[in-house]
């Protein structure tokens, strides 16, 4: 239950209390211009404080940059300056400790905290919003909101990585089908299969870091729309927030939602790459396929049969994915008609930003804590390794390197699957006499390339499936992301 508001902050602006005046008697600051109320539908219709009070505390750090600023050039006096920064200090310990009170006849998060702070400081109160605009004040907000949440992503993609480098180390010889088609191709390591979707991951966190150096751009200073006539020092209060520059134009300013479309674009890759592993994950944790298993935590049962151990975590990220990609295509539609410069249509891009931050950062975090529990059934992945006849490519680079055209040779190798087959037996089981029945220039030689370790251990180059080049690339990824923080 909340406590009574607290009282008044004394000052020589405010002795104890603040009288009723126009901005009280009205709730919305624009009030006067009005004959008659907005009615209670819309309200609840065209208000965001629902969902934009989760900005509360880059609105508060923001404005006292902003009064700092002020103070700085002199438009408010040390005393209005020293009474607004003890005020909004007071309003974020009692945001913070849940006694604040939101109101939906303010509007947004800006008109709620502006009003707490008008009945703390009075007059000083509000003179806080000279200079500036709920147009260049949400904007700013959401950027810092923004700079911060990449911040934690690009944390837990580095964990991520971390758990597949990790992974990949430990099961460098760990010998498993590749698939192309989703049939057996050629064989590769699990570690290499694991090292693919850390590469995906590391993209994902260059441009996290690429969006975060648009996204650190100050649009605070531009006001409404044309900037403001007061001498404000815009690079005073960007050095104060941590923004690198200050937005150029002010129309594109307070109307540019290219940042948060560019986040969510990212997301929506980051979700693409954790939905393409969360499908191997349940396809691999199949009995038909039984090539890992996942942490009792990641799983649940079923209401019917006792048996069952289902891989919820990855199927409902996989699911989650539509939501992020639709979050984006929202964003690109909500922009994609509207004229300079802010129109009250961009108050729609917080709940779905909001959605892909919380997605993408819960995601992230279930991971990399669970590819770091995956237990590997290496028998169950050698097994399925030596179907399909795995080794075919590595017969026919054989009878390459003895001179026969590459064409020739696949032809061949062609030949010999087909016996396999109608024999039930792989090419390594048939006998030298068998083989050499295809190609006399066989020798007893070939049977090393026809074993599964002869055939990852021959990709030996940069990027390739080799165990010791696993391990070289997974040490590589693990020394990268130490020097990165």
């Amino acid at each position: 239950m909340n406590s009574k508001p607290t009282p008044p902050i004394e000052s020589k602006n405010n002795p104890t209390s603040v009288p009723i005046n126009q901005f009280e008697k009205k709730a919305q600051a624009w009030s006067a211009r009005f004959n008659e109320p907005v009615s209670d539908l819309v309200k609840r219709y065209t208000a965001s404080v629902n969902f934009d009070k989760r900005l509360a505390s880059q609105d508060i750090e923001g404005s006292l940059a902003h009064a700092k600023m002020l103070g700085h050039v002199g438009v408010i006096n040390s005393q209005d300056l020293a009474d607004i920064q003890k005020g909004l200090d007071q309003i974020k310990l009692e945001i913070e400790s849940g006694l604040f009170v939101w109101s939906i006849d303010l509007e947004d998060v800006h008109l709620n905290i502006e009003k707490r702070l008008v009945e703390l400081i009075g007059d000083a109160g509000k003179r806080l919003h000279t200079g500036r605009s709920r147009n260049d004040q949400v904007a700013t907000d959401i950027r810092l909101w923004l700079r911060s949440e990449i911040d934690l992503i690009d944390a837990q993609l580095h964990a991520l990585i971390k758990a597949l480098a990790k992974l990949a180390l430990e099961q460098a010889d760990t010998i498993m089908p590749g698939f192309t088609h989703l049939q057996v191709a050629q064989p590769v390591t699990f570690g290499h299969h694991m090292l693919a979707y850390a590469e995906m991951f590391r993209r994902d966190v260059q441009r996290m870091q690429d969006c975060r150096r648009r996204v650190n751009i100050l649009p605070l200073g531009a006001a409404a729309l044309a900037g403001t006539s007061f001498p404000i020092d815009r690079h005073f209060v960007a050095k104060e927030l941590g923004f690198t520059d200050v937005c150029r134009n002010s129309l594109d300013a307070v109307s540019d939602r290219d940042f948060a479309i560019e986040f969510c674009a990212a997301s929506a890759l980051v979700m693409t790459h954790i939905s393409r592993l969360s499908e191997e994950l349940v396809i691999w944790m199949s009995p038909r396929f039984g090539f890992i298993d996942l942490a009792d935590r990641f799983c649940t049962g079923s209401s019917i049969m006792p048996q069952k151990k289902n891989p919820d975590v990855p199927e409902l990220a996989r699911g989650k994915t539509g939501r992020v990609n639709g979050n984006l295509v929202a964003l690109l539609t909500l922009m994609k008609g509207q004229p300079l410069a802010y129109n009250k249509d961009n108050q729609e891009d917080k709940e779905g930003l909001f959605d892909t931050a919380d997605t993408v950062r819960d995601t992230l975090t279930l991971f990399a804590d669970m590819m770091g529990g995956v237990r590997v059934k290496a028998d169950s992945m050698r097994s399925a390794a030596k179907q399909g006849f795995a080794t075919a490519t590595d017969l026919a680079d054989y009878l390459v390197k003895q001179g026969i055209a590459f064409r020739d040779a696949h032809e061949v190798v062609a030949h010999a699957v087909k016996t396999c087959e109608s024999q039930g037996c792989d090419l390594s089981d048939l006998s030298l006499e068998a083989l050499q029945a295809f190609a006399p220039s066989i020798k007893a030689d070939v049977f090393e390339v026809l074993t599964l370790e002869g055939s990852v251990n021959a990709r030996s180059h940069v990027g390739g499936t080799a165990p010791i080049r696993v391990r070289e690339a997974a040490q590589a990824l693990l020394n990268e992301i130490e020097n990165s923080h």
